[in-house]
């Protein structure tokens, strides 16, 4: 935060703008956005490594199986360049990802201590996940729910519509086929998804775990109840999590181009 004081004021507020600019024309962006902050700012630090492209040396990121279906990386290229009309560059390590990103399959106590390593307590990780309650998942994430058998925790009211968006056990992943998170309100970021899981409508397993471990549990019948709270933990936790290690002084570059380190930038003007 406040990066660019010194040199270029409004940089903070041209960001919001471009933002605002993107949801209007764009609403999914948002949410693909509250995902992509997660992958980049838990693996080691906020430092815009997910953005980089792969290169012959290295495996990006976002290319990664937990990064699947990232998306709307353009749009970040969009807001640079309003950012330096306003005004007028480290590596990737696909190879730490699962190091530090929990997957969906894991145990609430592993998401647990991910999260505290960076400072996020027990509050803040059910809250982080309330992020659940936009966007979707792919059927390659929920698919081992459902064949060859029903996961006899979720709930059967729900699992006919599961069926039905993912009717393949073993789904092509270039077909995009997924569920909505939330039904009721897909596009509003609400406290919707945690009255959801209490009722077993959690598409991932660490959301059914989520819902019925001692340990959150608690948070998340509260969370249910008041959606003030939920926005307050949430709004604490996000901004834990973006701060997270963040490169100062001379560490890492601003790069000219975002999905390019500067190193790599000269050898793409080539012809």
């Amino acid at each position: 935060m406040n990066f660019y004081k010194e040199t270029c004021p409004q940089a903070e507020d041209v960001i919001k703008e471009q933002v605002k600019l993107l949801y209007k024309r764009h609403k999914n962006t948002a949410f693909s956005w509250l995902r992509n902050i997660f992958h980049d700012c838990a693996v080691q630090s906020c430092d815009a490594s997910l953005l980089l492209d792969s290169t012959r040396r290295s495996l990006s990121e976002k290319e990664t199986d937990r990064s699947f279906g990232l998306r709307n990386f353009r749009y970040i290229e969009t807001i640079k360049e309003a950012v330096e009309r306003e005004r007028d560059g480290r590596k990737s390590r696909a190879d730490v990802v699962e190091q530090y990103l929990p997957d969906h399959n894991e145990s609430i106590s592993v998401v647990l201590d991910r999260f505290s390593a960076i400072g996020i307590d027990t509050p803040g990780v059910v809250a982080l996940l309330g992020a659940h309650s936009v966007g979707r998942t792919h059927c390659v994430k929920l698919v081992h729910r459902l064949y060859p058998e029903v996961d006899p925790v979720l709930n059967p009211d729900h699992v006919p519509h599961m069926l039905k968006k993912c009717p393949d056990s073993i789904p092509d992943p270039k077909a995009v086929q997924y569920v909505r998170n939330d039904r009721g309100t897909p596009m509003v970021l609400d406290n919707n998804y945690y009255r959801n899981i209490l009722d077993s409508k959690g598409l991932l397993i660490v959301d059914h775990q989520l819902a019925h471990d001692k340990r959150t549990k608690p948070y998340v019948k509260k969370m249910a109840k008041s959606q003030d709270y939920f926005f307050k933990q949430f709004s604490r936790a996000i901004t834990i999590l973006s701060e997270n290690n963040p490169l100062t002084g001379s560490q890492g570059e601003i790069r000219r181009q975002c999905n390019v380190a500067n190193k790599h930038h000269h050898d793409r003007e080539e012809p």
